[in-house]
């Protein structure tokens, strides 16, 4: 058994590249195999760029309200307790909501040491829907 306790690891800020807004990320981990996640913190209007994952992508919201769409369809208002499994290669981005912020669990798995793609920035009139 290994524990990793809660503050053991500093936060880090998200990447411009791949982040519009504020975004922290925490505790990040990685399993005995290809398994990682995160705990991710959006604060509000903070999203993700658009992005891929080769094995598909479960997302826990814990806490706050966001937002989420993949291509082509709407986007969609999520909340804690809300699982989201984004399929593998399906072109998708998640975020806070405009005016709350968000905090979901990010877990993927990697392909050959890959877990994502990341593509261009979500403009704001997509993110408007």
């Amino acid at each position: 058994m290994e524990i990793k306790h809660a503050g053991s690891q500093p936060s880090r800020r998200g990447p411009d590249e791949y982040f519009t807004g504020t975004v922290r990320i925490d505790a990040p981990f990685a399993g005995s195999g290809a398994l990682s996640g995160a705990t991710v913190t959006f604060e509000p209007g903070a999203r993700t760029a658009w992005h891929t994952h080769p094995l598909g992508q479960t997302i826990l919201v814990v806490s706050g309200c966001g937002r989420a769409q993949r291509e082509g369809g709407p986007v969609e208002e999520i909340r804690p307790g809300d699982i989201v499994w984004f399929p593998p290669g399906e072109k998708h981005w998640h975020g806070a909501a405009p005016d709350t912020a968000m905090t979901h669990l990010a877990i993927a798995e990697a392909q050959d040491g890959k877990v994502v793609d990341w593509l261009e920035k979500v403009s704001d009139a997509d993110y408007a829907g």
